[in-house]
């Protein structure tokens, strides 16, 4: 079994999604963070899992909870959490930033 970590990217994304949630609905935040938690738990067991995204970045996969894709990469002892971003998001621009 696989550990994983979270970027420091992907905790700032995390906090927008928090401070989203406080503003709109506490339940639903309360519910996406659980969600987050069982992927990155299931993540550790079967990280291929998740939807290639090598047209972004080589070696990216993703998983979609409600309307947010969290990607991540697999090393050989670590799944790296990379970003959470709304799936709206021009994923493009964002991966050619970094």
């Amino acid at each position: 079994m696989k550990q994983y970590i979270i970027s420091s990217p992907a905790i700032q994304d995390l906090q927008v999604i928090i401070d989203y949630f406080s503003e709109t609905s506490v339940v639903a935040g309360e519910k996406f963070i659980s969600k987050f938690e069982k992927w990155c738990q299931k993540l550790r067991t079967f990280p291929t899992i998740g939807k290639r995204y090598d047209g972004l970045q080589l070696g990216l996969r993703g998983i979609v909870i409600d309307e947010y894709i969290l990607f991540y990469q697999v090393t050989d002892n670590v799944v790296e959490i990379i970003r959470v971003v709304h799936g709206r998001r021009d994923l493009i621009t964002l991966f050619n930033q970094e």
